[in-house]
Formats: C-alpha cells, sequence, structure tokens
C-alpha cells in the first residue's frame, strides 16, 4: 500500500452503516476522479486519470467493483489495450448496460459486461467572440433518464445536450456565470440540471431548456466553497457536494441547511450517491484511492435546534447509549 493510501485509511477510517456492513476503502488507483454505482448490475466503476488530466496519452483506466464492493477487475478498461482509446477518463454515467465516459474532447460509451467499447463521440466547444474554439475539456457526464445526457465543459462553461437515439450534440447553454462547470447531476424531483462551480464555488440549476438559475453563490460574508467537484442527491432529495481544496463533503436538505457531513478528507472529488443501497461513493485523487460509506437516514429523532454529528451519517462511531436510570455499575 503507497504512503498516500496508508494515511487515507489511518486517518479518515470510517465506519459504515448500509447494507454492505463495512466501509470499503479502494487503493492502488491512479488518480481517481469519479465514483459511479450501476443500478441495474448492483457493481460499481472508479475512473482513474492515471497522468496529466489533459493528455491525450491513452493510459487512462476504469475499475470494477462487484456489488459487495470487493474488486473484480482494477483495470476492467484500459487505454491502449483491446482497441481501447481512453486518455483521461473523469466523470460517468450509467444507462441501462453502457458506461458513459467524459474523455477529454470525447464521449465515449462502454459495454459494462464486457468493457468493450460501444461509442466515441468527439464534441467541439462553442467558438468564442475572435471565432477561436478552445480545447473541449468535458468534465462530467449526467443522464436525465429520458433520452438525453449532458456534458460540462469546464474550460469553455458550457454545458452539451447528446441525444443518445441519434447521437447528435448540441449546445444546452455557455454562460460564464458556470465558473468552470465541473460535476453534474438530474435533480431527482424537478429534473432539473444541477451544476457545481470549480472556479468561484457556485452552484447552479439549469433547466431543459437552458435557462440558468443561481442556486447558491460565495459573497463577502459567505465564503462557504472553494472549488467544487462533484454533485448528487440522496433518495430524498438532499444534495451533497464536494470541495476539492477544503477537503470537505457539504450536505444540503430540502429547506437550503448546510451541514459539513465529513471534513479533513484528501481531495475529494467527483462524488455519486447510491440510492438504492444509501450509499457515498467518493473518489481521493491525491490519495490514489476511494470509498464508499453509509448515510444517515432522515428521521424526525432531532430537531432544528440540536447539531447533528459525524455519526449521524456513519462516519464515525456513535456514542455509547447512556445506562438506565437505576443502573447498578459493575
Amino acid at each position: 500500500m503507497s504512503h498516500s493510501a496508508a494515511w487515507l485509511v489511518g486517518v479518515i477510517s470510517l465506519v459504515i452503516a448500509g447494507p454492505l456492513h463495512a466501509q470499503i476503502t479502494v487503493t492502488e488507483l491512479q488518480s481517481p476522479y469519479s465514483f459511479v454505482n450501476d443500478p441495474l448490475e448492483k457493481n460499481y466503476f472508479i475512473s482513474s486519470v492515471n497522468g496529466d488530466a489533459e493528455a491525450a496519452d491513452n493510459n487512462g483506466f476504469i475499475t470494477k467493483l462487484n456489488p459487495n464492493g470487493k474488486l473484480l477487475s482494477l483495470k476492467f478498461i484500459q487505454g491502449g489495450k483491446d482497441d481501447v482509446t481512453l486518455h483521461a477518463p473523469k466523470g460517468m454515467a450509467l444507462v441501462e448496460h453502457v458506461l458513459y465516459v467524459a474523455d477529454l474532447d470525447t464521449l465515449r460509451g462502454f459495454d459494462t459486461t464486457t468493457g468493450k467499447p460501444v461509442m466515441a463521440l468527439t464534441i467541439r466547444s462553442p467558438s468564442t467572440s475572435r471565432s477561436e474554439s478552445l480545447p473541449t475539456s468535458l468534465s462530467d457526464v449526467t443522464f436525465d433518464g429520458k433520452g438525453h445526457l449532458y456534458c460540462s465543459d469546464q474550460k469553455a462553461n458550457t454545458i452539451y445536450r447528446v441525444d443518445l437515439a441519434t447521437e447528435t450534440v448540441s449546445v444546452l447553454i455557455t454562460d460564464r456565470s458556470l465558473a468552470g462547470p465541473t460535476g453534474l447531476a438530474i435533480h431527482p424531483k424537478s429534473g432539473q440540471i444541477i451544476a457545481v462551480s470549480w472556479e468561484k464555488g457556485n452552484i447552479s440549476e439549469i433547466s431543459p431548456e437552458g435557462v440558468l438559475t443561481e442556486i447558491f453563490s460565495n459573497s463577502f460574508f459567505s465564503n462557504r466553497f472553494q472549488n467544487l467537484r462533484g454533485v448528487d442527491f440522496d433518495r430524498w432529495g438532499n444534495m451533497y457536494v464536494s470541495d476539492f481544496t477544503t477537503g470537505k463533503v457539504w450536505r444540503m436538505s430540502w429547506d437550503k441547511r448546510f451541514q459539513v457531513i465529513a471534513e479533513f478528507l484528501p481531495s475529494p472529488g467527483d462524488l455519486s450517491i447510491d440510492r438504492a443501497n444509501n450509499l457515498i461513493l467518493v473518489p481521493y485523487e491525491l490519495a490514489h484511492a476511494a470509498e464508499m460509506n453509509g448515510l444517515e437516514t432522515p428521521s424526525s429523532a432531532k430537531s432544528k435546534q440540536e447539531k447533528r454529528t459525524l455519526a449521524d451519517y456513519g462516519f464515525i462511531p456513535p456514542p455509547p447509549k447512556p445506562a438506565p436510570e437505576g443502573a447498578v455499575k459493575k
């Protein structure tokens, strides 16, 4: 085990409260970027950039775990092997039996059973006012459940729509307010696209028609986020975001209350939520590792005034229960 991975396990070893009954840590990754679950086959996938995040070096790989979180194949999909091209895989999304991967300027699709490539769609960034096109830099991809994928282009402040039926690309929105869009997710109730910002720590909502509404932005009095990387929702509609630079994972409830559920994490990346099992999946780019852990099940046991602890979210063991009144100590 590498020094960074050992530090990860020793310092932020977590206690799971979910159906797997054990905290799962995956090591030997190489700059892991995204960690997702397959709702059909119940497996898990982790993308590793493996080198320069902007280099077309064809050495990226994708790791596959079984439904219990155990390693099936460290390099299930590997650039430069078996006719696979995969340079710097970042965000991922699953649609039926295809794993879609954001890879520099190309959206790639792979069969989740065989790992064989089934699609490669090159995306060109829109021209600027000087009629120049910036190099496309895809950072994430998400599926709306209605036949469309959405891809974020961090450098071009653009979100693309991909029609899976025709494999055609269109620009949904280009706007400086996106401020380097990284993570994307579809709100499970409204169907709106949620984008988090790398440059300014903003959280934006974009309609399927391309109308942008800012949900949260830092201000002089509130500088909560720095460089956001991932975003997703649990089954109850609570939103989770990862701040790569501050090492925190935040939870925003339906009434827009923010809570830190984990901190001092080594570069938390493009996180996701396994809603069926109520698990949070977090890659750690600089530690070359990834973890899955249990999440809190919402209840009315605590009031708004009572502060929640990391134990409520499965990140530390719960405190011992007080002895009943009149109990005799042995």
